[in-house]
């Protein structure tokens, strides 16, 4: 299937900048597979089209500030984007620099008072491993990075977060969910779908359905178009994912529907289903597994019946994972989802990480 069927349209000004002045008072389309009715609404209307009790499964990845503004000591500056940590000592990171190509092996960067970094190893478009020497206040590079860090917003957000009059504490409050668990700082960018919840609309909701949690190291890779002039040869990258035994007894519970609250937590339950069968499932210990499923239509998603996502960016594998959920098992999912965008642009939704919601029944 050529990529090119997942472009479409968006004027410039339906790309959401800031989010919605409170989390759950952005715009919800809701979209009903049976009869193929749109409805629209705003997100603290949620509770309205439950009409039976659901499972929710959602990711409660935290957000690294994992973009650090450093110099070399030329003075030059180089920005520093946390990806994963790899070795035994928690000190050496693969990260992207910028620029890449300017930072060989054995380059130097530092921040004063916080670390000095050194490129131990180069990579493709700016991937590098990195080890640093930390300030001794610091136990560890994340302790490090939410000191001096920021949120890596995408580069459609169009922050310039390295200015003197950054607003830092409003993107690291509404660039995280207000469920996300603060012990696990391990997303390269927020589960967005997760963004328009509050403490009280959950509240509200668990008078009649349940909460379950699970976490997917949210990559950046998540974010990026296909590359490939066909769907179907995408490479896609992986993402660990962790899910704790009281999640694994909620997706095997056949008595009320599942409900994934984003993409990220759908890619890591139909990855988890996929590989396991029902009947064959140990309940004793959590999971912990990689997830490089790529899907798109016409795959079925097996994993849930109901999920909540944003809108996405042209030619991502975010559009064909949703594409796949809206018509299981047929490729005309991709032209209904376009179909739902125009409507969308339509009435004036704002798309992308700070933009509104669609619920998917």
């Amino acid at each position: 299937m050529d990529a090119s069927v997942l472009d479409y349209n968006l004027p410039e000004e339906r790309i959401a900048r800031f989010p919605a002045q409170k989390r759950d008072q952005s715009k919800l389309l809701v979209f009903n597979r049976k009869n193929a009715q749109i409805t629209h609404a705003h997100f603290f209307d949620l509770p309205s089209f439950l009409n039976v009790p659901y499972n929710f499964f959602r990711n409660d990845a935290a957000v690294l500030k994992g973009r650090i503004f450093a110099k070399k000591d030329t003075g030059a500056s180089v920005e520093c984007l946390l990806l994963t940590p790899c070795g035994d000592s928690g000190l050496a990171w693969n990260c992207m620099l910028r620029p890449g190509k300017r930072l060989p092996k054995g380059s130097k960067f530092s921040v004063d008072g916080a670390f000095e970094a050194e490129v131990m190893q180069t990579g493709e478009n700016g991937n590098n491993v990195v080890r640093f020497t930390l300030d001794s206040r610091f136990k560890s590079v994340i302790e490090m990075s939410e000191e001096i860090g920021v949120v890596p917003l995408p580069p459609y957000i169009r922050r310039n977060q390295n200015s003197p009059d950054y607003d830092r504490a409003f993107d690291n409050d509404r660039y995280e969910t207000v469920y996300a668990d603060t012990h696990k700082r391990v997303a390269a960018a927020a589960p967005t779908a997760g963004l328009h919840f509050t403490p009280e609309l959950i509240q509200k909701l668990k008078a009649s359905h349940d909460f379950f949690n699970l976490t997917l190291h949210v990559g950046i890779g998540t974010f990026q178009p296909l590359k490939t002039d066909q769907i179907q040869d995408h490479k896609m990258h992986g993402e660990f994912y962790e899910i704790p035994v009281r999640t694994l007894e909620a997706m095997a519970d056949t008595t009320r529907p599942r409900l994934a609250v984003g993409t990220t937590s759908l890619r890591a339950m139909e990855d988890f289903w996929r590989k396991h069968r029902a009947d064959d499932l140990d309940f004793s210990r959590p999971i912990a597994d990689t997830a490089t499923l790529f899907v798109y239509p016409p795959q079925k998603i097996i994993s849930a019946e109901a999920m909540i996502t944003n809108f996405h960016l042209p030619r991502s594998t975010l559009m064909c994972l949703v594409a796949s959920f809206l018509t299981p098992g047929d490729v005309s999912g991709i032209k209904l989802l376009k179909d739902i965008y125009a409507e969308a642009i339509r009435e004036k939704y704002n798309f992308y990480s700070y933009g509104d919601a669609m619920l998917i029944l």
